[in-house]
């Protein structure tokens, strides 16, 4: 089953419209396709949607033009520190895009110029940042219950980058294992995002190979997602993805097909 339930528009930060990405989805050979445009947030207006009802009434129309050739959901990627109405959408990915500190706003993955002053608001200290990071998303995780957590270790986005902070610190590790273990049993899917690397950030998706084993050693559910901005990227990466899932032990991940979370076999 081939299906992407990331993916963003022209009415938050994508590339093309809702119909251009559907058309793009049926020749690509989609099985579904679901939009998640960027929930509102009233303390940055930078790439979230502004025009919500537009978006979701668009989806709607799309929805039943192409019915019988392809299945469309109306989705929405809630930041953590704004929450949206969970009842005008088909399912929720639940992230974090911020650090809030002494009532202000720090985004995490805009750029790594932007990062770096993160990285100043902790006085370099990674450890501190990576707590502050996994307790508030985990406790937003348990208390939300989103239907998919959205790349769960946002933090390591510009690791490759540069001078590494955390993917060789043993002590980064310990604290995001600690917290993976701490909401594995939510009962949320966490996904693996191929996003990063079709920007050319991350060699390998989200969440690292790590913390993947601790979400198979739970039995947590995984959905396969391209965080596509572009029509180009709705599949990216999604054979290597499945293989690295494979080496994990993972037999499936989850799809949204026939308005329920239906079972994708890696084989």
């Amino acid at each position: 089953m081939l299906s992407n339930l990331h993916t963003h528009t022209t009415y938050c930060d994508g590339k093309n419209t809702i119909r251009e990405i559907v058309l793009g989805a049926i020749d690509k050979g989609f099985d579904s396709i679901g939009f998640s445009g960027h929930g509102y947030t009233d303390f940055h207006l930078g790439y979230c949607m502004k025009k919500t009802d537009e978006y979701l009434e668009e989806v709607k129309k799309v929805k039943e033009e192409f019915k019988g050739k392809i299945q469309v959901y109306a989705g929405v990627e809630e930041d953590m520190w704004c929450y949206t109405n969970r009842g005008d959408f088909d399912y929720i990915i639940g992230s974090c895009h911020y650090f809030c500190v002494d009532g202000n706003y720090y985004p995490i993955d805009s750029n790594s110029e932007k990062f770096q002053k993160c990285m100043e608001v902790f006085k370099g200290d990674v450890v501190k940042l990576s707590e502050t990071y996994y307790s508030a998303f985990c406790d937003y995780i348990l208390k939300r219950k989103p239907d998919v957590v959205g790349h769960f270790d946002l933090i390591t986005k510009f690791d490759e980058m540069e001078k590494p902070k955390f993917l060789d610190n043993e002590k980064y590790f310990a604290i995001a294992e600690k917290y993976t273990e701490k909401v594995a049993d939510s009962g949320v899917a966490f996904e693996v995002n191929t996003g990063a690397i079709s920007r050319g950030y991350r060699t390998k998706p989200y969440p690292h190979e790590r913390l993947l084993h601790i979400l198979k050693k739970h039995d947590a559910k995984l959905v396969l997602s391209s965080d596509s901005h572009q029509v180009e990227t709705l599949d990216f990466a999604f054979d290597d993805a499945r293989q690295i899932l494979r080496d994990a032990g993972f037999e499936c991940v989850y799809a949204l097909y026939d308005n329920e979370w239906k079972k994708d076999f890696l084989v």
